[in-house]
């Protein structure tokens, strides 16, 4: 699997678990909801960490408890 998807997936299941819609994420971390939708949708290569750091204090986790997961353990760089 690819990055962009555990990217996508992850803020899938924080959401779900959170009880919160990708709306409220978008208004709670000052993210263009566009931006964040890409980013879902896999479109967005690259989010950037700040982007992410955005999104992160929008669920009220840190960057580490958002890829403290297995999904992301010994992820290795891919070049294209």
């Amino acid at each position: 699997m690819d990055v962009q998807k555990k990217l996508s997936q992850r803020i899938q299941h924080l959401c779900k678990m959170e009880g919160i819609s990708y709306y409220t994420l978008s208004y709670k971390a000052a993210v263009p909801m566009t931006t964040l939708m890409h980013i879902i949708n896999c479109s967005t290569k690259n989010p950037g960490i700040f982007t992410l750091i955005k999104i992160c204090n929008g669920l009220n986790i840190t960057i580490k408890d958002f890829f403290d997961t297995k999904e992301f353990i010994d992820i290795e760089y891919e070049p294209e």
